[in-house]
């Protein structure tokens, strides 16, 4: 049987673009031509450059579906191992204030000099290095602490945070909020 192909589609397939494969999975296919097609190897194109999940430099293999119709592989490639989900032990919730401008440049309790912007805690208990999520509960912004100091030595408060984590926790212009704390293991 013979066969005939709209003069726009053949140009395309001869000009050798990829366009031209939706055209020709929709016209009627004989049983030949379709052996024909399952007996050819893979064609390689070109990753389209609008996808997000194929590079543009890597090829696209090109299979043939069950119904007919061409359909876009994306090659194989190597993923990273799911990072493991930090846990957090409570340490308990009270108070927290923040200090700043009148202490950058000092030294911290354990010999680090404090800058601004640093996000960094004083407790009074808690090793120096230790991790600390700091939740406020007055809006639910948290923010990952490191203990370098001791203190605050005023009140009931659990916590200082340095100004940089008060900032991102929004307590810089309250001076001062209900926090939970909760240590990163």
């Amino acid at each position: 049987m013979r066969r005939t192909f709209p003069l726009g589609a053949l140009a395309l397939l001869l000009s050798g673009s990829g366009v031209a494969l939706p055209v020709l999975a929709n016209s009627a296919r004989t049983e030949s031509d379709s052996r024909i097609a399952m007996a050819r190897p893979a064609v390689l194109a070109p990753a389209p450059e609008s996808s997000e999940s194929v590079q543009p430099s890597q090829p696209v293999a090109i299979r043939q579906q069950d119904g007919g119709t061409p359909a876009l592989e994306a090659p194989s490639t190597p993923t990273a191992p799911a990072p493991t989900p930090r846990r957090f032990k409570l340490a308990g919730t009270g108070e927290a204030s923040w200090y700043g401008p009148g202490f950058f440049g000092n030294r911290t309790a354990n010999g680090e000099v404090f800058r601004p912007g640093t996000m960094t805690a004083a407790h009074r208990t808690l090793p120096f290095g230790t991790k600390v999520k700091v939740t406020n509960l007055w809006n639910g912004r948290s923010a990952i602490v490191r203990i370098n100091d001791r203190g605050p030595f005023h009140g009931n408060r659990i916590i200082d945070l340095a100004h940089g984590a008060a900032q991102n926790l929004g307590l810089v212009s309250s001076g001062i909020a209900q926090v939970r704390l909760e240590v990163v293991q």
